[in-house]
């Protein structure tokens, strides 16, 4: 990996070294009571066990979630899953008590074989009462529990009266249970990323220069800071983890297009990122793979999310990026922020969840 420095310019130059929609359909709720267990559960974020009878999971259901939950995560160099999964009969469940113990769960049953083991095991949960009533109705549910067998686990139940209508409650409500097993991740992301703490001094440079509050981890470091831009660095001997700061007057709406942020980060890219070779710059890198942009919600602030890979010119170094673009309406600005990686040889999936998850914590002087 080559690591980053500064260029000896005028300009300072740095040298290398799904989210989702809480909408149910169909009936759907949280347990009214937790069932308080007394471990704690493990495991990585991310990862989701789906327990289901064998029949369930090598029919069209199990392919359905796994084409939905195993779906590319958005947008990475080499494809990562959203969900890495893992399957378990209720039996294969019951073998092993470390399998108990993980923190997410997807249990998956046809209601119309009440010999299934995974519908027991629901009945069991939920309880027949509950059950009969949630059957009448709807045609399929989907109820929420936290701590069966280890403090916390999420676990998602997802029923229906047939397997036809059990694959259609899997395809209608993947991005609501996505969200909700995401949220869960966060406690995660929280404990992995703050584990040192905060910097306390960093945040307060962001809050002077952009009036903008944000939790800088511990571990990242000011790369460069002049009049418009402000450089965080995370430095290991496998990553190199960024997020670049800018501010520029608002001029145009074509500011706020994806033309208008692609050509705003390959300016930035141009003025401040190269390796020690000649001539190169990084760039936007569109033709591999295409960058995607929505506008969002910030925290209050509007702006434009971009999500793609970026490379070096000249040179072969490249990653996944995730890019904002906020509208000061008041101050008639526009506060950039990049966001991206370089971990080559390693997935990089959950590097970038780790960024978003900072970035979701920036919060402005003002309304927009």
């Amino acid at each position: 990996m080559k690591y980053l420095k500064i260029a000896k310019n005028m300009v300072p130059k740095i040298i290398f070294p799904l989210l989702f929609v809480m909408i149910w359909t169909g009936c759907a709720s949280d347990m009214t009571s937790k069932f308080n267990a007394p471990k704690n559960a493990f495991g990585q974020a991310n990862r989701l066990c789906v327990i289901a009878d064998q029949d369930v999971w090598e029919g069209a259901i199990g392919d359905s979630i796994r084409y939905l939950f195993g779906a590319a995560y958005p947008i990475l160099p080499q494809p990562e899953p959203l969900f890495d999964l893992q399957h378990f009969t209720p039996q294969e469940l019951d073998l092993d008590p470390y399998r108990r113990e993980l923190r997410a769960y997807l249990m998956v049953g046809d209601l119309s074989n009440p010999e299934s083991p995974t519908v027991q095991s629901i009945t069991k949960d939920l309880g027949a009462e509950n059950l009969r009533k949630a059957r009448e109705q709807s045609d399929f549910n989907i109820k929420v529990g936290y701590d069966k067998w280890a403090q916390g686990q999420t676990l998602v139940y997802l029923f229906a009266q047939s397997k036809d209508k059990l694959l259609n409650a899997a395809e209608r409500n993947f991005p609501a249970i996505a969200n909700k097993l995401h949220k869960t991740d966060k406690e995660q992301f929280e404990a992995t990323i703050y584990f040192g703490g905060e910097n306390v001094s960093i945040a307060q440079k962001v809050k002077n220069q952009f009036e903008m509050d944000l939790r800088v981890p511990s571990d990242y470091f000011v790369a460069i800071q002049d009049t418009g831009t402000i450089w965080l660095r995370k430095e290991t001997e496998f990553l190199s983890s960024n997020i670049l700061i800018h501010k520029k007057p608002y001029t145009s709406q074509d500011q706020l297009t994806k033309a208008g942020i692609k050509k705003l980060r390959d300016e930035l890219g141009r003025q401040y990122v190269s390796t020690e070779i000649k001539d190169t710059y990084m760039r936007t890198n569109d033709v591999d793979l295409p960058m995607l942009t929505k506008a969002i919600d910030l925290n209050g602030a509007y702006a434009i999310e971009a999500r793609g890979i970026w490379d070096i010119v000249n040179d072969f170094m490249g990653g996944p990026f995730l890019s904002y673009l906020i509208f000061n309406k008041e101050k008639n600005e526009l506060i950039y922020i990049d966001c991206f990686v370089h971990a080559p040889g390693k997935k990089k999936r959950d590097y970038m969840m780790h960024l978003e998850y900072i970035i979701e914590s920036a919060k402005f002087s003002t309304t927009q």
